[in-house]
């Protein structure tokens, strides 16, 4: 069958700090090439609707797939959705992803019959099973298939990541995939999953608590294969476990590869596992994102954090020992008033780290939005994007957004101010020579992507899709078995003797 795999266009962060590859959707795509299928990919963060319309239009796809790894793009995979079914009717459109997983029956609801299935949880062992379903027409029966008739058997995890590695020769103008000066970069996963279990995120939820690791030959061996300089590592918690990462650094080490990298880890695993780091930091480490997220013990007991402020603190001259570039994220509750930000601006002036801010969201599939969601001022998927407040704000609205605005712009000029500037001209001057133009971009585009007019009219747009609030609202968190996508171990041993 001929297949065509969609990414959604960028959020409002992705407008201007990143653009990552479509990691999942080339795995995928990858999983379907090996079943024997005619595929192709096209991406919405560097192509336009048009593109699309186009791609459909030459290549006449007998299924259409696509991503929806973030809640804010779902109106756009459904307007997309109908408009294919308009002009290819007896295409089959299917979606899968992180977010969509957990609200896979609403989804199909709204597209109204235009999206034919949902597949919840990893795509990879899904996708080839789907396909041949198609053919004996039996949907229902496949793991992790969601229909408007019902939901099939609990999906599947898959085995190895070592297999279905990305397909990246199907991505197109990969030079506009970049995060912040690493510019070109390409992603790579060394594990999947995540032990922890923070409030606010769905990470663990998703997989099930369950992690798994790529072996170190297949790590650099894929490694080995990418063309760009620069690589984002995008485990949701690097080298948790020591042994893995000096494996991995030994293969590479091995192999005489030289790129820089960008990763993400915690506070503690970094405190822990200092030598790993030091290791990957001859190997090119440049960048590490840790999610610190508060600035105080209150905060950090709220959203489950299961370490102190004094261990972030340490974290962070261990990295500056090291001389990793330190990247933060707080985030912001929607109760803060003046005094909150300015707190957040005066830590972000007195570190070198660069500090972001993001905006404390509950999302389905987090413990806080089952309990945190019955105070919901909005039920548009497009705003559920950590840069929009779907809480009730202490401040006016549109007050909040100009703390917000004011405290990221001065985070930003602390960077990429005239403090800076010679840093910055040179480093442009360098991408400008080999062609590369999305860090510069990202510097003169501040003002227009962050913007509070912008935020706070957001808000008054006409809402078509709206999210379906949890159907019990409660204080107490729900139970693990609610919440998770995958099932856990025992389950699924059950599950596999059902599939078998």
């Amino acid at each position: 069958m001929r297949a065509l795999f969609l990414h959604p266009s960028p959020l409002m962060y992705s407008e201007l700090y990143l653009r990552l590859e479509p990691l999942g959707v080339e795995r995928i795509a990858q999983a379907a090439w090996i079943a024997g299928h005619d595929v192709r990919i096209l991406d919405l963060q560097i192509f336009q609707r048009d593109d699309y319309l186009a791609e459909i239009a030459e290549f006449r796809p007998d299924v259409v797939g696509m991503s929806i790894n973030y809640m804010a793009n779902i109106p756009e995979a459904i307007d997309l959705a109908k408009e294919t079914r308009q002009r290819l009717p007896k295409c089959f459109i299917f979606a899968g992803g992180h977010s969509v997983s957990f609200v896979a029956q609403e989804v199909l609801e709204h597209a109204e019959g235009c999206i034919d299935c949902i597949v919840r949880g990893e795509g990879e062992p899904t996708v080839p099973l789907l396909f041949q379903a198609l053919q004996d027409k039996a949907l229902d029966e496949i793991p992790g298939v969601v229909t408007l008739d019902g939901i099939g058997p609990s999906p599947l995890l898959l085995d190895s990541i070592d297999t279905c590695p990305p397909a990246r020769d199907l991505t197109r103008k990969r030079n506009k995939y970049f995060i912040g000066e690493l510019d070109p970069c390409a992603s790579i996963e060394f594990s999947r999953g995540c032990p922890w279990d923070c409030a606010f995120c769905s990470a663990w939820t998703f997989y099930g608590r369950s992690y798994r690791r790529a072996s170190p030959e297949a790590a650099a061996e894929e490694l080995a294969s990418i063309q760009e300089p620069n690589v984002f590592i995008v485990d949701d918690v690097a080298f948790i476990h020591p042994e893995d990462g000096h494996a991995i650094a030994a293969a590479i080490e091995k192999r005489k590869i030289r790129k820089k990298y960008y990763l993400e880890t915690r506070s503690d695993v970094l405190i822990r596992n200092p030598d790993v780091f030091e290791r990957w930091r001859k190997l090119g480490l440049t960048y590490m994102f840790l999610g610190i997220e508060a600035l105080d013990e209150q905060g950090l007991e709220l959203f489950r954090k299961r370490i102190n402020m004094d261990k972030n603190f340490q974290a962070l001259e261990v990295a500056r020992k090291l001389d990793i570039m330190v990247a933060i994220n707080i985030i912001a509750d929607p109760a803060w008033v003046e005094s909150d930000f300015q707190r957040v601006r005066d830590f972000a002036l007195s570190v070198p780290e660069i500090v972001h801010i993001t905006v404390n969201t509950p999302y389905p599939g987090t413990e806080i939005w089952h309990t945190e969601s019955r105070k919901l001022t909005t039920l548009d998927y497009r705003l559920f994007d950590v840069q929009h407040a779907v809480l009730p704000t202490r401040l006016p609205l549109k007050k909040f957004y100009e703390e917000l605005v004011k405290t990221q712009n001065i985070l930003n000029k602390k960077h990429l101010g005239f403090a800076a500037i010679r840093d910055v001209t040179w480093l442009s001057l360098a991408l400008l020579m080999r062609g590369q133009t999305n860090f510069i971009k990202m510097i003169w585009n501040f003002g227009k992507v962050y913007n509070a007019d912008r935020q706070f009219a957001d808000h008054q747009r006409p809402v078509r899709y709206a999210m379906r609030p949890p159907q019990t609202k409660s204080k107490v968190k729900p139970s693990r078995e609610r919440l998770y996508i995958h099932p856990s171990e025992n389950m699924r041993r059950k599950t596999a003797v059902s599939v078998q």
